[in-house]
């Protein structure tokens, strides 16, 4: 890890919040306490800042200099706020192309996609704030910068930006081996959000329940999926290939 991906020190991890650095998440020795230890907790909570305890060997294999029990991971980029972007989208009359990943958690695959994203022209990419990628160096080197260019909205949960999504008037698509329609056979010339899953466990029973269709992809061999960054890649090509075939 770069000295510059993390801040240490907890009066210093406090002021880079304050000041509107963009932090990833903190990471904070499990029996941290004390005054300062209380009010960075605070200003965690006040700003939303993702936090987790670790054990101390954790916070020593990034430094072994005085972090006091705390490093800030910092993000490459600054998270943007699905409810600012979806209005900012209409407004400047575009047709508003979502990518929302439920649950990915392999850095690797969160690069690729974010690469093609930027290739198709999505105009934004959804995560949840726990149990999934974030916007790490690792994650921008894999999508070769792709993830500069996109949009990134880290949301509270899945399930709610969705619903957010759908009160907006954008139609979401769960890419899944559960859908009864072929991929190809929907129509995503209108505002689109296409919904992919974990590697492992594919898209929650509750973000399937909220989708307005599910698109398989039909397989042909022998093995029953896609790695998600390729089978993200196949969906937002058809959306590109309708929408220019549409002249959009």
């Amino acid at each position: 890890m770069e000295k510059s991906d993390y801040i240490f020190g907890i009066r210093a991890v406090i002021e880079a919040i304050e000041s509107g650095k963009s932090i990833d998440k903190v990471l904070v020795r499990r029996d941290l306490g004390g005054d300062l230890a209380r009010e960075l907790a605070g200003v965690l909570r006040q700003y939303g800042i993702l936090s987790q305890r670790v054990p101390a060997d954790r916070l020593n294999r990034i430094t072994m200099k005085n972090h006091q029990g705390v490093i800030a991971l910092v993000s490459p980029v600054t998270y943007h706020r699905l409810d600012n972007l979806l209005p900012s989208l209409y407004e400047e009359g575009r047709n508003p192309f979502i990518i929302a990943l439920d649950g990915l958690t392999d850095t690797r695959n969160f690069g690729a996609i974010g690469r093609t994203a930027d290739c198709s022209g999505v105009d934004g990419i959804v995560i949840p704030e726990r149990n999934s990628v974030s916007v790490t160096p690792d994650a921008v080197k894999t999508s070769a910068g792709g993830l500069f260019y996109v949009p990134v909205c880290r949301e509270r949960d899945i399930v709610t930006a969705v619903r957010l999504l759908r009160d907006s008037g954008v139609k979401v698509v769960g890419a899944t081996e559960k859908g009864a329609v072929n991929y190809t056979d929907i129509d995503y010339t209108g505002p689109v959000a296409v919904v992919m899953g974990s590697e492992d466990t594919g898209i929650s029973d509750d973000v399937l329940r909220l989708c307005d269709e599910l698109a398989a992809i039909p397989m042909l061999g022998n093995i029953g999926s896609l790695n998600v960054s390729v089978a993200a890649g196949v969906l937002m090509y058809e959306v590109v290939r309708q929408r220019r075939q549409a002249g959009l």
